[in-house]
């Protein structure tokens, strides 16, 4: 009887344990908004290429601050320009017509993307970052790690900057969402994309350093699909791209002004409004519905 006891104790110990253990196996976060390098985009929608949305929420405001991991951003020759740089550009996009080129999706209740965007600055984390692409749970536990529990807020977007190039991977930059000790968050990914022609927008900006031009770009890309579809179940086509997806590697002109006077090259978003007016310029399939601030009246609130 002791023995069958026994037996029944260890088997119910199991099953707790196997039981704790499918609780600890939280599904790994979806990889959204792929920032593709040159050459790697999928096809377009072509049908009916305008977004949709899909139900779920969007961010009317955003706070943004970004993490510079690996151990070469202590290293001032790596660094150069792009920690100030980057500090700079969060501090210029929210008020601009680049900013507000996401401004006409809304999400429930009428709700609708506004582009009031603060940074609350940089943390630098000089522990080894990933050498390869990373899982998306890597740099979620990353953003729980670096940013102050206090500090976490569920608009948040919190953008990690590792120092390692892409090597083989086919994507510069990516965007998806999460949670930090209950705190619902976005967070993005960022290789380190100093010479490398997959990334690079060939800015002809002369104050900037073609690494910290190529990391803008990419930036303004993820952080305009964070603000339409920071949960990934809000504004996309039919083939699953977001706004920053449909016009990669295009450009309205040689640069956009922020609010704070700094200019970057960076592409252009979609624009349903921009599209179903021909009003935009030609995405890398030749719609029309690509707005940067530069080549249609903003903000895009029609």
């Amino acid at each position: 009887m002791r023995g069958s006891r026994l037996c029944a104790f260890l088997g119910m110990f199991a099953l707790i344990a196997v039981s704790l253990s499918l609780l600890a196996q939280k599904p790994e976060p979806p990889m959204r908004g792929i920032h593709w390098a040159r050459g790697h985009q999928p096809p377009a929608a072509q049908a009916n290429p305008d977004m949709t949305w899909h139900g779920g929420n969007i961010l009317t405001t955003t706070q943004t601050a970004a993490i510079f991991w690996g151990t070469n951003w202590g290293n001032s020759s790596f660094v150069s320009d792009k920690i100030t740089g980057l500090d700079s550009w969060y501090n210029g996009v929210g008020g601009s017509t680049y900013g507000a080129t996401s401004d006409e999706y809304t999400g429930p209740n009428g709700t609708q993307v506004r582009d009031t965007i603060s940074y609350q600055g940089h943390h630098i984390d000089l522990s080894s970052a990933p050498r390869h692409a990373p899982q998306t749970s890597t740099i979620l536990a990353e953003v729980c790690r670096v940013i102050p529990q206090s500090q976490l807020v569920s608009n948040g977007y919190y953008a990690v900057y590792v120092d390692k190039p892409r090597g083989h991977a086919n994507y510069c930059a990516w965007h998806s969402a999460g949670s930090c000790g209950g705190t619902q968050v976005q967070f993005a990914f960022f290789f380190n994309l100093d010479g490398d022609p997959g990334c690079d927008p060939q800015s002809t900006v002369s104050s900037e350093s073609q690494g910290l031009a190529a990391l803008a770009n990419v930036t303004g890309h993820e952080l305009s699909e964070a603000r339409s579809d920071p949960q990934l179940n809000a504004w996309y086509d039919s083939s699953g791209a977001e706004n920053a997806d449909k016009c990669a590697w295009t450009f309205g002109g040689p640069y956009v002004s922020l609010s704070n006077g700094t200019r970057w090259k960076i592409q252009g978003n979609w624009s349903n409004y921009a599209f179903d007016n021909n009003l935009g310029y030609p995405n890398s399939s030749g719609q029309n519905g690509c707005v940067d601030g530069t080549n249609v009246p903003g903000p895009y609130t029609h």
